[in-house]
């Protein structure tokens, strides 16, 4: 009997229907000759550093570097019943295999083997590798396992990264938090992917806006700007001296342009575009994706790949055909459907690009929810695009001269519209607004060489040089996608920070730890984020390294690196960590990022932290201090609160209300205002005047 395990229910009892399976029990399905289970994500996990040794439950700096010398893996919490299943089933007499159906990637490896490992399981492994859900392709892909072997050294790969991740992260976490007096997360992809965003904003910061004149001449079907120009005055002159005059059409170049139709999804490129055209951030994509691949209406989403393999062209075009008749959001579209194009077998690793799947044919769409319909028709489009043809259009380039100045004037002719036009109508009907798209309505221009304009007019514009823009999710993607490549080898099928399938979730920790905030679209680095970063030492915060790890973990993947080497890599690296952050120790940085800022001090004019017990100025030597625990608020039954504390940093004094008087039993209000002596900082009690008075009519 075959026990197959999958990584959750929905897929367990997907896999168990195609299967023949229905005989539901506590954590199961059984059916004949098969068994199937799953494992709720991750049900086993790398250990803690306290239950290695009791002395890592306090951080100290003296105990670092912790590295594990034999690896322990506990249950996740909540989740020791399904794993008690999970071990009853393995040990089941009956079971003579069992079958990996986790995901098909590193991490679904990872997942299944840490069970299997801690359970001490020793039958015969078998893999199932799916790219889609579909009942047809589980019974081929059930037709057709491999032996769990061949996947060895994917798993050691995932073990790995895994064990690196927790080394580099409890160091590096545990040193800073320390060193700088506040809990400081840091991960090998989530702290250089800061450090990117934090360049840009400081690129934003220093950027000087210079100003700078162009002169156009416009006449009918004309309009030719002139060069930058930095003097004003320059510009009127010229302007003054071309208006009403003739101008002469000195040379006009025409050249064709073909855009080659779009490849076909990968999930960055889908996440790229589904934050472009409908705001969704990169997890909200994968989670809708994977809902999708979930009822069977697309391919496998954690994929880097955009093409499919050879023998998948049938599927294609029945696949187009399919998306035609049944999405109602294409039709009256027309495309040349060339599938050749999308077939690249020596392009597809792990899983082909993501694409529909027939059973978008059979399916409700009133019953799919928005999100996931969104992202249906998106990937819909990109195939029908990507089977379509080239883009093709002229630009035409025209020198014009006028009083002995010269213009240019630009126009652009459409040949073909191609794949444009199923992209734009579908744009159009989505209502979707691509600010990034190349929309640029140029005119057409009908103009000869030695070809004489008469009077044409001419205008002074101003203009400024344009900051770099904030990253959005779209183009932090693809900067992620392209960071400390420059030297990865063409073997490696993963590269720059993170994977596909991990950067959506780097994005989320950012933003979750308050390190990066959303501002609509665009991403911003916080206080926080931009202390963290500013004390990182280079080789932490370098998109290098974790670009180096991914290469060395494909080649693992591949038998072309092994886990010794790479873990002694990681090991010395740690120790270089821990080295260059104590030698570049500042400790005027502590007090700065020991709390958050509140205002500015009374005294000393540096900023007011608010740390666990007080309200302190981050200059030790000043002593500026409103303790939260005090006194005075104490006796009159109040707490400080954090707005309390702004407006009397800021105004100098806060209304109050209800406070209480002990010598009366009854409440009052009052204004409170800082009495500040140098030494100590008191409170004074203010009871402005009651309004009289009789209201007029």
């Amino acid at each position: 009997m075959q026990l197959v395990v999958c990584e959750k229910p929905s897929v367990g009892a997907t896999l168990a229907k195609a299967l023949g399976a229905a005989d539901h029990k506590n954590g199961y399905i059984e059916g004949d000759n098969i068994i199937v289970s799953w494992c709720i994500g991750h049900l086993v996990e790398l250990a803690s550093a306290d239950c290695y040794d009791e002395r890592y439950k306090k951080w100290n700096i003296d105990d670092l570097p912790i590295i594990p010398q034999e690896w322990q893996f506990i249950v996740s919490a909540g989740k020791n019943e399904q794993f008690e299943v999970l071990r009853s089933l393995m040990n089941d007499s009956r079971v003579t295999e069992v079958v990996n159906a986790c995901d098909a990637g590193r991490e679904g490896e990872l997942i299944f083997r840490l069970v299997y490992n801690k359970i001490g399981c020793t039958k015969p492994i078998k893999r199932l590798w799916l790219s889609s859900m579909e009942e047809k392709a589980i019974v081929t892909g059930f037709s057709d396992l491999k032996d769990g072997k061949e996947y060895d050294n994917l798993y050691r790969s995932a073990l790995c990264r895994s064990k690196a991740d927790w080394i580099v992260g409890i160091n590096s976490t545990r040193l800073f938090s320390k060193m700088y007096n506040k809990k400081l997360n840091v991960g090998r992809v989530q702290t250089p992917t800061l450090a990117i965003l934090l360049d840009r904003e400081k690129a934003i910061a220093d950027f000087q806006k210079e100003k700078y004149y162009t002169v156009k001449l416009k006449t009918d079907g004309l309009d030719a700007v002139s060069e930058k120009i930095t003097d004003n005055g320059e510009a009127k002159r010229i302007a003054g001296e071309c208006g009403g005059k003739t101008a002469t059409v000195k040379s006009v170049k025409t050249e064709r342009k073909t855009v080659n139709p779009p490849k076909l999804y990968d999930l960055t490129t889908l996440q790229r575009d589904a934050n472009r055209l409908y705001g969704y951030t990169a997890q909200q994509t994968l989670d809708y994706t994977q809902s999708l691949y979930e009822m069977k209406l697309c391919t496998y989403p954690r994929t880097d790949s955009s093409f499919l393999t050879d023998d998948m062209g049938e599927t294609a075009e029945k696949t187009a055909e399919t998306v035609m008749k049944s999405l109602p959001i294409f039709e009256g579209i027309d495309f040349a459907q060339d599938t050749t194009k999308l077939l690249n077998s020596a392009k597809v690793s792990d899983h082909t690009a993501i694409i529909p799947t027939l059973s978008v044919g059979s399916i409700y769409l009133s019953e799919v929810p928005n999100g996931e319909k969104n992202i249906l028709f998106l990937i819909a489009c990109r195939l029908l695009c990507a089977t379509s043809t080239p883009y093709i259009y002229d630009t035409v380039t025209a020198e014009i001269e006028c009083n002995g100045i010269s213009f240019t004037a630009k126009g652009r002719t459409v040949i073909s519209e191609g794949f444009k036009a199923i992209e734009n109508a579908f744009k159009q009907k989505q209502k979707c607004k691509d600010e990034s798209a190349d929309n640029a309505e140029e005119p057409a221009l009908s103009l000869t060489e030695g070809q004489t304009i008469m009077g044409v007019s001419s205008d002074v514009c101003e203009n400024y040089t344009q900051p770099p823009k904030h990253f959005t999710e779209d183009t932090l993607l693809s900067a992620m996608e392209r960071a400390g490549t420059e030297n990865i080898t063409e073997e490696v099928e993963r590269s720059g920070l993170g994977t596909p399938a991990t950067r959506a979730s780097i994005i989320e920790k950012l933003t979750k730890s308050g390190f990066v905030t959303r501002d609509k679209r665009n991403l911003l680095v916080s206080a926080g984020g931009s202390d963290l970063i500013s004390f990182m030492p280079e080789i932490i915060k370098s998109a290098k390294l974790t670009a180096d790890w991914e290469n060395k973990l494909s080649l693992m993947a591949q038998g072309k690196f092994t886990e010794q080497q790479f873990m002694a890599d990681i090991e010395r690296l740690v120790c270089d960590i821990i080295a260059q952050a104590r030698s570049e120790y500042d400790e005027s940085k502590v007090a700065s990022f020991s709390g958050e800022a509140f205002g500015t001090c009374p005294r000393c004019g540096r900023n007011i932290l608010k740390t666990p017990k007080a309200y302190s100025c981050e200059n030790k030597a000043c002593g500026f201090a409103i303790w939260k625990q005090n006194k005075f608020f104490q006796n009159a039954r109040k707490e400080l609160t954090d707005d309390m504390v702004k407006k009397m940093l800021s105004k100098g004094k806060v209304a109050v209300s209800g406070l209480y008087s002990q010598k009366s039993g009854k409440t009052y209000d009052a204004v409170i205002s800082l009495d500040d002596t140098g030494k100590y900082v008191n409170f004074k009690l203010e009871f402005p005047a009651k309004k009289t008075g009789k209201k007029g009519r």
